[in-house]
């Protein structure tokens, strides 16, 4: 089958949400319907998901600050991983954040997440020596 990114679409979300909780990437404190709603309202282009005849495969939400690209809630269904559609997102995530003249783009793992690592390593991610913290200014559960 024949994959393809495109933007995401306001009737995908019951479908992405889906995609997220069976790659495991929903947490409890992270509400992501509440996440889909803010990304609507924030470089909607950049939020990309992969289709073929069978429906959603995979998501990425990318964002460019300016200074930093960074890709989230990269997935791709269970059954379909290891079959180059994390890649094809990645491509065309890293496509779009370049074209608005971004020069490095950053992602997240986490603990506990270390057997995607490889994956990232093959597109040419590394450690950068920093260490990512957070402050949830508004919580959502």
């Amino acid at each position: 089958m024949t994959v393809h990114v495109r933007p995401f679409a306001d009737a995908d979300e019951d479908a992405v949400v889906a995609l997220w909780q069976a790659a495991g990437l929903t947490r409890p404190w992270n509400d992501p319907h509440r996440d889909i709603a803010r990304k609507r309202l924030v470089q909607r282009e950049l939020f990309l998901v992969a289709e073929d005849e069978g429906g959603l495969v995979g998501s990425a939400m990318a964002g460019y600050d300016g200074h930093r690209g960074w890709v989230y809630y990269l997935a791709v269904a269970p059954d379909r991983q290891g079959q180059g559609i994390g890649r094809l997102l990645m491509t065309e995530a890293e496509a779009r954040l370049a074209a608005l003249g971004c020069p490095k783009v950053n992602v997240q793992l986490r603990s506990g997440n270390e057997a995607v690592t490889a994956f990232y390593d093959r597109l040419g991610y590394a450690a950068d020596g920093a260490t990512g913290l957070g402050k949830r200014l508004i919580p959502d559960a």
